[in-house]
């Protein structure tokens, strides 16, 4: 059972930053009830936070190593107010986005930011509104925890897929760091290794070319100090925008990170998990 969270905040609370927060738009549906503000407030933030431009850089990379750069249809599911497709549809152009997200203030703002030349569908991830293997990648960014049954979702991704298409889902990570902020953007869970592995296997994808890493590692320490043991912000939720000192201390943590990765392998442990398969 959960102890509630603390209120109010003292000195260390504020010194520290707000390295990480879940329920994100730009590929995250939020649950429905999720404040309107909450929607807004992301929408202001994404385009610049070192949070998204490291997201977004992953993901990027894992579909251009999958895809190609050249033409690829490419589902947005739970693309929240279109953060994802605002930055990766001018920076390749020859793919064609598809955006699904169930909040109508989302889609609106998804619509508004992202251009008429992209198709926003106002549905559930759990019921998309596509005909069998019609995509050549789905991407489930900062959804699935906020799903009473993220099987479902994980089933309709493969069920869309053309064969050999590729799916991308970003998740948060480690169970044990379930806090006030996890409540305030309405998660059901947060994700170990094994378990999403085993979930992305029941739902059909293949154990061959699945790769799972954690990331947003060198930060952990100053998430779990922030989540568990000082008092809940006052409006609940880690959104917030960063200082230009927080902002370039989030860059390099990434930059960091990516040499890792790129040169070393998966990471073992961080605030989010990060999962590539293929039907």
């Amino acid at each position: 059972m959960q102890r509630p969270a603390k209120k109010g905040g003292g000195r260390l609370a504020k010194l520290l930053p707000r390295w990480e927060w879940a329920g994100k738009t730009g590929g995250g549906a939020l649950h429905r009830g999720v404040e309107a503000d909450e929607y807004r407030k992301m929408a202001a933030v994404e385009d610049g936070m070192w949070f998204y431009r490291a997201l977004h850089g992953h993901i990027r990379r894992e579909l251009t190593a999958g895809l190609g750069r050249g033409p690829a249809s490419i589902l947005d599911a739970g693309c929240g107010t279109g953060g994802l497709i605002r930055r990766l549809g001018p920076a390749e152009p020859a793919w064609r986005w598809t955006g699904v997200e169930l909040e109508p203030l989302a889609c609106a703002l998804a619509r508004e930011r992202v251009g008429a030349d992209t198709q926003i569908h106002e549905a559930s991830v759990t019921a998309l509104p596509f005909a069998d293997a019609t995509f050549d990648a789905v991407v489930l960014s900062d959804v699935i925890y906020h799903l009473d049954d993220d099987m479902a979702a994980l089933r309709e991704a493969h069920r869309v897929l053309r064969p050999g298409g590729i799916l991308v889902v970003n998740a948060p990570a480690h169970p044990w760091l379930w806090s006030y902020h996890d409540v305030a953007t309405h998660a059901r869970r947060r994700y170990g290794r094994g378990e999403l592995k085993g979930k992305l296997l029941a739902a059909g994808f293949g154990a061959g070319a699945m790769r799972l890493t954690h990331w947003n590692t060198l930060l952990l320490p100053l998430v779990a100090v922030r989540r568990k043991l000082l008092p809940a912000p006052a409006g609940g939720s880690d959104v917030a925008a960063y200082s230009p000192l927080l902002e370039w201390l989030g860059r390099a943590a990434m930059a960091l990170e990516r040499v890792w990765l790129n040169y070393v392998g998966r990471l073992p442990f961080g605030v989010s998990l990060f999962a590539t398969a293929k039907k």
